[in-house]
């Protein structure tokens, strides 16, 4: 009475299972402004409904986060999205004369 399954090779008797390949899901990153005392708020709504495609409401939510906590999450990203959108953010305010500042952390 021969028994044979995928998990098993014929003959010998040793059994054997093809392992599948761990897909490990990419890290994430928190994009994050920083709050100064010289950026007009106006612009950091701005920054936030432009960059990180938030509405009016939300963006002053998350602007006045970062007001009286000193920091605010504006998404979360992979890795190469969030160096893009700190740059960019960055990019933006040194072009408009403000010393707003965006990082990243992992998630």
């Amino acid at each position: 009475m021969g028994h044979s399954s995928d998990d098993e090779s014929i003959g010998g008797g040793v059994a054997v299972q093809e392992s599948k390949p761990e897909l490990k899901k990419p890290s994430l990153y928190k994009v994050v402004l920083l709050n100064d005392d010289y950026t007009p708020m106006d612009f950091v709504i701005d920054v936030l409904a432009r960059f990180f495609a938030m509405s009016e409401d939300k963006a002053t939510q998350i602007m006045l986060h970062v007001h009286t906590r000193g920091v605010g999450v504006c998404g979360v990203y992979s890795k190469e999205i969030a160096e893009t959108k700190v740059q960019m953010v960055n990019d933006y305010s040194r072009d408009h004369q403000h010393p707003l500042m965006c990082a990243m952390e992992e998630d």
